[in-house]
């Protein structure tokens, strides 16, 4: 399972916009001390200041007034320019504004820009998923609706005048595919309300792990299916979500000719592992990096929309938990990171 992870900027001490600005206005503050002392040095009479003195203060204040400015354009204006340029290169569509800024300034803008990078690059990746993930859904959707359409039109053809009818045999083979091609479409529309109700992470759900393993042995009575470890602890996932993701795995073993299944699970202190292990059909080599695209499968033919895996990965990741397929000499194998609750 690939990894991916966002560009992160150095990490090094950067001021505060507050330290900034108050050393800024304590400077400023400090200037007419700076002045009186200047007068004191030479008794407090400024007619006694020749012109080169006077010249001196002033060019003094200038370089002091530019430093100040110098200050301020370095750790605050130089920044912001650059996140919004970048802000605007992302809106053209450059994969190449995702790096970090050349200079922050200050904490602030650094935490800013970390934020808004990695928030930018999310949203570019989300839009990317989506318009793949629409193409793929016109495509699986084409076929059955393809397939409908031409019977239907066959059945309403041999309806009419002159037309040679069709024999009870194929019209019931018409309305028989008919009748797979619906139930087709309304197995992927549920898929699809299951994904979109993975991809949006609830906030304080939980679910002991040993009530998901029971709810899990109901709703396969015919498999036997057994279980390890820390059960008693809590994850970070509702009930509903967590059998989701186990019974999609016990329904592609089952379809795989499986009748075993196999829990173990281990505690750490974030999160709790699981393996699910089956003595099914094994994965072969060329589809192992297939497994968790969407409407990948094996079994179209027998109906099957290859969105599981994928729905499983989407409230894995949702939820702060991963998936992935482990080697194994015999069956399957994949390994499971539950958020501890």
């Amino acid at each position: 399972m690939n990894e991916t992870r966002l560009l992160r900027s150095k990490e090094k001490w950067r001021p505060s916009l507050g330290l900034i600005v108050f050393a800024v206005l304590a400077f400023v503050a400090a200037l007419p001390l700076i002045g009186l002392f200047f007068f004191r040095l030479y008794d407090n009479q400024l007619i006694r200041q020749t012109e080169t003195e006077l010249i001196a203060l002033a060019l003094a204040m200038i370089v002091t007034t530019m430093i100040i400015g110098l200050v301020f354009f370095r750790t605050i204006t130089h920044p912001m320019h650059e996140l919004i340029g970048r802000a605007e290169r992302i809106g053209r569509g450059d994969r190449d504004a995702f790096q970090p800024l050349a200079h922050y300034g200050t904490r602030e803008f650094a935490q800013l820009s970390r934020s808004f990078l990695g928030m930018a690059e999310q949203l570019s990746r989300r839009s990317d998923y989506i318009a793949t993930f629409s193409a793929h859904l016109t495509h699986e959707l084409k076929s059955p609706l393809t397939s409908i359409k031409g019977a239907a039109e066959l059945l309403l053809d041999s309806l009419q005048d002159g037309a040679s009818p069709l024999t009870r045999m194929q019209q019931r083979s018409f309305l028989s595919n008919i009748l797979d091609d619906a139930e087709r479409l309304e197995t992927m529309t549920q898929r699809l309300r299951e994904l979109a109700r993975a991809e949006s992470a609830q906030q304080h759900e939980r679910a002991e792990l040993g009530a998901v393993v029971l709810g899990l042995r109901s709703r396969f009575p015919t498999c036997t299916i057994t279980a390890a470890g820390c059960l008693d602890r809590m994850i970070g996932m509702s009930m509903e979500k967590a059998l989701i993701v186990l019974s999609h795995l016990a329904d592609n073993a089952v379809r795989h000719n499986a009748k075993t299944i196999r829990l173990a699970t281990s505690s750490e202190s974030t999160l709790i592992r699981m393996t699910v292990r089956n003595d099914g059909d094994p994965i072969s080599e060329s589809n192992r990096d297939k497994i968790f695209d969407a409407f990948f499968t094996t079994r179209r033919d027998a109906g099957g929309t290859g969105m599981g895996l994928a729905i499983v990965k989407a409230v894995m990741t949702s939820h702060g938990g991963w998936i992935r397929l482990l080697p194994a000499d015999a069956g399957t194998v994949f390994e499971l990171r539950f958020p501890a609750a």
